[in-house]
């Protein structure tokens, strides 16, 4: 696929986004998670991932029930192949359990990848990382006073949940 052919496809995606899609970037954009930059509808390679982080080499996929199998196998395993780490969460979780995706997400880019870059070379800076949301992988909601940094302030992972910062 061409560049201009892959940049034409996010443009329509981003016009197209699904519910899970909106929600999950409502609480990314405008570096609200640890100060990371994210872009939705991203091409990275030959795909075109659902949010980016090129910062930390992370990409994040909302998956509906079209999306199961093989396929997003090698699709994984190609990203990593570049160097991108990959999570995976169904849209019902991001959608219903917001919180706990903002958590797992949260941590994937304040801590380090266990595994280096083959294309960065950086050690453990970059890297794989396992998928998580799915195949009994899903984050289970915080308890109690967890909270992320957004916008440079200290915010209970619950308000988040509500919708409030």
């Amino acid at each position: 696929m061409t560049a201009r052919r892959t940049t034409g496809l996010a443009r329509g995606l981003r016009r197209r986004q699904t519910d899970a899609e909106l929600r999950l970037w409502r609480c990314l954009r405008s570096r609200q998670v640890a100060g990371a930059k994210f872009r939705r509808q991203h091409p990275v390679g030959r795909y075109i991932a659902d949010f980016a982080c090129p910062e930390h080499r992370l990409v994040i996929e909302l998956d509906g029930s079209q999306h199961v199998g093989a396929r997003d196998r090698e699709r994984d395993r190609q990203l990593a192949g570049l160097g991108w780490r990959v999570l995976r969460f169904w849209d019902n979780d991001a959608l219903k359990e917001t919180e706990a995706v903002l958590k797992t997400i949260f941590a994937a880019v304040t801590s380090p990848s266990p595994q280096p870059s083959p294309v960065q070379g950086r050690g453990s800076e970059e890297g794989n990382k396992p998928a998580a949301g799915k195949e009994g992988n899903s984050p289970s909601a915080g308890q109690g006073s967890e909270k992320v940094e957004l916008r440079g302030r200290a915010v209970p992972l619950s308000s988040l949940r509500r919708g409030q910062e």
